[in-house]
């Protein structure tokens, strides 16, 4: 009894541990290298009408940043709120303390997250209310406009999260599957209409306004895959009716983006892209249209390369002064004047957001960051110094004698390093840096991919060059597929596609090892090898099967099928260090189990949710050097903590925003846990636990008398229990997690 006491005492006091000093570290990128210096990707760009030095971002999973001083510096506003993915951001035109923006970036790839409601800000961002939570949780915001002649009346257009397969990004959101199309607000944000009377409720991916007449209104409803409603409607009554406009314009659309003229609204411009196919491909762009009659007939207008993936790289800007400039964004952009075309694609492609600031000058939003042009341009600045919003994928690495070194793959910012204290990155390999690996016996040898079947690398120098070494490899990919080396052989290494591959030289060659893990037609999201044996390998695939073998990865055994999850590669499957058949399985999606735990390799299992919230759960480990055993969950916002096998869990360490933890790394021997996460870039939190008293990194006797004093001075640290008072429960909890060294 008196030992079950002691550990429930330690357990309350491991809880306690942030008021101790534990807090998450970011270490950035902000900025890595690629394109002269990029962050993660701007899904909106807001610059006030009459400050040029004053802009608000939307991160596509950074939350709301604002600039003073023109871009030089950044800061975060919406780290508290119940999401970092930002849609839409909009300044009242009257006050421009009063900012909106609206959760869940419209941009339809996996990787473009629901959203949970409206932000308001009356105070320039200081402070924000959510509004609107239960009208538009799950969905996402694509536009807001604001009249200017009564700033209480608000419009939007909504669409549902993205992905592929659809709705892949919603994550199993309840709210997914609500009302989209335009809204309207009459009271600020607090309440809205739906507003359907001739106009479809099919997703809506633009909204623009008239400013000389804001009672009209011109809504582009484009569902990605194809609808017969997509297309371009009018209302000229502030939405009450609407009418569509065909006149001109192909009948056969995909995502439609839109843009009016300030200087002559009569002139209306679309960009309009083909319907995607259900692999994510087809999404040509159709072209550019223009309307000098408010909508009655449109005429071709240019066109911009979208590649095939114009469902995800879609938006017009038209200078404020000039109605016969206009831009359009795609995987590059191409500025018209007077009909005459040039490419004025800023330093990094993949275009989001195109806006002016109050001295006239060009600002994009795009996948790497927040670029400026004074000469409609021809040239730019990068004003990414600072904004750390860049995507992680799984497969962080970490350095066994190099604290600073940390190594991941990003969203289209390619797989990037960090070397040195401070937050500036190096990027080694492009595309889209997916699964890195480091050689823990020989530290110089790492390994980075990017997209596609067998685009595998490795570097023999710390990553400072790399050569291709994914020949033989081939089938089905999971867009970054999972690889792992193996912990008793570093040059055995597996591959996975639909199937796994084997390679016996560091990489240099495959092999076939094991038959097609899937249902037929999916591939390997996640992949495992057992640190204390690797005999044994798990695998999960993103038609829904669970897999181990114990034969190396030759054979496996489906021990679960229907398994939900986020397509993309992730690290869902987590061996424990000292027991092979202990596997952790997260699970990230809305509803269900979250966190599961084998303990027979897979044979069996249980739920470990406790009092964990209803988040989507991308990873989970488990730290097995503590006699508790403590699990770490990076869910959807931030990272959860239990010290009792999943029975209750807290949230782990301060500072940290509500952003997505895509992967952890556990760095035991130096007493850290380092996170990956969409949209805010890597973070890193000591593991000090209130047996190392002083909080450097070790518990020793130093500690000892910290406690002490401040046990015999009733210091409120020294109060371990948490019930308020500083007495010998508190001292004998001290005493059970110095002993066990636990931190």
């Amino acid at each position: 009894m008196r030992r079950m006491a002691a550990m429930a005492a330690c357990v309350a006091a491991l809880a306690a541990a942030p008021a101790l000093g534990q807090g998450w570290e970011s270490l950035g990128p902000a900025p890595a290298s690629v394109s002269g210096g990029s962050a993660g990707r701007i899904s909106a760009v807001a610059c006030s009408r009459v400050d040029p030095d004053l802009y608000f971002v939307g991160g596509a999973d950074g939350g709301v940043w604002r600039t003073t001083d023109g871009g030089q510096t950044w800061t975060p506003l919406t780290d508290h709120l119940p999401t970092t993915s930002i849609g839409a951001v909009a300044l009242d035109p009257h006050d421009e303390r009063i900012v909106y923006a609206g959760s869940g970036e419209a941009n339809f790839a996996n990787h473009s997250r629901y959203g949970l409601g409206l932000y308001k800000s009356t105070d320039g961002g200081e402070t924000w209310s959510v509004l609107a939570a239960e009208t538009f949780a799950g969905r996402c915001f694509s536009r807001i406009r604001i009249d200017p002649t009564n700033t209480q009346t608000l419009y939007a257009s909504v669409a549902r999260a993205g992905g592929f397969p659809t709705l892949a990004a919603a994550k199993g959101h309840p709210g997914a599957t609500g009302p989209v199309g335009v809204f309207k607000s009459t009271d600020g944000g607090e309440t809205w209409t739906h507003l359907t009377n001739g106009l479809p409720a099919v997703d809506a991916t633009d909204l623009a306004m008239d400013p000389a007449s804001p009672a009209t209104l011109y809504a582009a409803i484009g569902h990605i895959f194809g609808d017969p409603a997509n297309g371009v409607y009018k209302t000229t009554d502030g939405g009450t009716s609407w009418t569509k406009l065909t006149a001109g314009l192909p009948g056969t659309v995909g995502r439609v983006s839109l843009a009016v003229a300030p200087s002559q609204p009569s002139r209306v411009f679309a960009l309009l892209t083909m319907p995607a196919d259900a692999a994510g491909g087809g999404a040509e762009n159709i072209g550019g249209f223009r309307s000098d009659n408010g909508g009655a007939t449109w005429t071709a207008h240019g066109s911009v390369n979208q590649s095939t993936y114009g469902w995800f790289l879609s938006v017009v800007g038209v200078k404020p002064d000039n109605a016969n400039v206009v831009f359009y964004g795609g995987m590059n952009m191409r500025r018209y004047v007077n009909g005459v075309g040039a490419n004025v694609t800023p330093p990094h492609v993949d275009i989001h957001a195109i806006e002016f600031d109050a001295a006239g000058r060009l600002v994009v939003g795009d996948d790497g960051g927040v670029h400026r042009s004074t000469d409609l341009g021809d040239s730019y600045v990068n004003l990414n110094d600072g904004l750390s919003t860049v995507q992680f994928y799984a497969g962080l690495s970490l350095h066994p004698t190099n604290e600073q070194w940390v190594m991941g793959g990003t969203q289209d910012n390619g797989t990037n390093r960090r070397s040195e204290s401070g937050v500036s990155w190096t990027t080694v390999l492009g595309g889209d840096g997916g699964w890195t690996q480091l050689d823990a016996t020989r530290p110089h040898r790492v390994f980075a991919e990017y997209q596609g079947t067998g685009n595998l690398f490795r570097s023999t120098n710390g990553g400072n060059s790399f050569s291709h070494v994914g020949g033989g490899i081939n089938g089905r990919n999971c867009f970054l597929p999972p690889y792992v080396i193996d912990p008793a052989n570093a040059d055995r290494m597996l591959y996975a596609t639909h199937r796994i591959h084997l390679s016996t030289n560091g990489g240099t060659s495959w092999s076939v090892l094991s038959g097609d893990l899937t249902n037929g037609a999916g591939a390997i999201r996640a992949l495992a090898i057992a640190p204390s044996d690797s005999s044994f390998v798990y695998a999960s695939t993103n038609d829904g099967n669970v897999l181990v073998s114990q034969n190396g990865g030759a054979n496996f055994t489906v021990v679960m099928t229907g398994h939900p999850g986020w397509p993309r590669v992730t690290r869902e499957l987590t061996v424990a260090p000292d027991d092979a058949r202990e596997v952790y399985l997260a699970t990230a999606v809305f509803g269900g189990p979250k966190v599961r735990r084998s303990r027979d390799a897979g044979a069996t299992w249980e739920t470990l949710d406790g009092n964990l919230p209803d988040l989507p759960v991308n990873v989970v480990v488990v730290d097995s050097s503590c006699v508790l055993r403590p699990l770490y969950a990076g869910t959807d916002a931030g990272v959860y903590r239990s010290l009792n096998g999943g029975v209750s869990w807290q949230r782990f360490a301060d500072g940290m925003p509500n952003v997505a933890v895509i992967d952890l790394t556990l760095d035991r021997p130096r007493g850290r846990l380092v996170a990956g996460t969409q949209g805010r870039g890597a973070w890193s939190a000591r593991l000090l636990g209130p047996g190392d008293f002083n909080a450097d990194g070790a518990t020793d006797t130093v500690d000892v008398l910290a406690y002490l004093n401040a046990f015999v001075s009733g210091d409120a640290s020294a109060d371990l229990d948490g019930d308020g008072f500083v007495t010998t429960l508190d001292f004998v909890a001290f005493l059970n997690l110095w002993v066990t060294g636990c931190v």
